[in-house]
């Protein structure tokens, strides 16, 4: 077993676990265990634990994106302060002091990847399972013979298997069109919903500063590119992968749409809508935080004099 096994493999394991337990859940719920559908919505239930346990990692991604829009004019300072600068002792110093500012507002620009990165090693192992699975070898762990065969012979509505592709159709003598159709069908809206996620962060998410930027026309680059890619790598997926690929875009899309509606970045339309959104129901951001009660102050509590300093005092008090 080679290293990248060797990584995968209790996510593996971890994997078949979840798919093995919907799919028990389903047929003991009278489903036909061997049906499409039933390990369809096994993945499903798959894609619901993962991204479940994911939202902890979802939420530190907002708030480090929210830091990172806060300190975004003192880190335009520490790039102008070194602009020009190309020698070693100014771009250390340069890297030193991002740094710095990073630890001391505990963000970084890594962490907005986070929920992919963690997402790609279950990707690559659902993939494996399938490829396994489509041959008939069982898993590394609760997917035995009997079921890795069940999952590979499975088809989507009775006509493609899970582990048929748009490419292995293409390569059926005769060519498997159904096949072709279902897997073209899926890598479009798989592509279409991908899309769609990326744009409503960028129009409606944004702050007109941030719209203004170079690094927007980057991003906004990337927009129209990553879709391409995804939908050409999208026809060698198994049908299997892609269906979790696609009701994870579709989850993904949901949470935006929750996260942007109700916690939208400061200056952006969103943000400008819902301020509209409180303002019919007689409320603004500013209503809302003048409305929060305010805090009273403790009385000081006053400390006992002695005899001594009590007579001190009345005397001071009576010579007046």
């Amino acid at each position: 077993m080679d290293i990248f096994g060797l990584i995968l493999w209790p996510i593996k394991w971890l994997v078949e676990l979840v798919l093995v337990a919907f799919h028990w859940l389903f047929t003991n719920i009278g489903m036909d265990s061997n049906a499409g559908a039933t390990w369809v919505l096994a993945i499903v239930g798959l894609v619901i634990v993962v991204r479940a346990a994911l939202i902890p990692v979802f939420v530190r991604q907002i708030r480090s994106q929210r830091k990172m829009l806060e300190i975004a004019p003192e880190l335009k300072k520490i790039q102008d302060k070194y602009k020009g600068k190309r020698d070693q002792y100014s771009r250390e110093n340069m890297s030193r002091e991002t740094m710095a500012l990073y630890s001391k507002h505990g963000t970084n620009p890594l962490s907005s990847c986070l929920p992919i990165l963690l997402q790609m090693p279950i990707f690559f192992a659902l993939f494996s399972v399938l490829n396994e699975a489509q041959k008939g070898n069982p898993g590394v762990g609760p997917l035995n013979a009997q079921l890795a065969t069940s999952f590979a012979d499975a088809s989507v509505f009775g006509v493609a298997p899970l582990h048929a592709s748009f490419q292995s159709a293409m390569a059926e003598n005769p060519v498997n069109v159904t096949v072709m159709i279902i897997a073209a069908t899926l890598v479009v809206i798989m592509t279409a919903s991908q899309f769609i996620t990326q744009l409503q962060i960028m129009s409606k998410n944004m702050s007109e500063e941030t719209k203004a930027s170079p690094q927007f026309r980057q991003q906004r680059i990337l927009l129209y590119i990553l879709p391409l890619v995804f939908a050409v790598s999208g026809f060698a997926f198994p049908l299997g992968v892609m269906t979790y690929w696609l009701v994870s875009n579709i989850w993904t899309m949901g949470q935006q749409f929750v996260v942007i509606r109700n916690m939208p970045t400061p200056g952006s339309q969103a943000a400008k809508a819902r301020e509209e959104r409180l303002a019919r129901r007689g409320k603004s951001s500013a209503a809302i935080s003048e409305e929060a009660p305010a805090i009273e102050q403790p009385a000081q509590r006053q400390q006992p004099l002695s005899k001594s300093r009590a007579k001190k005092q009345t005397g001071k008090k009576n010579s007046k």
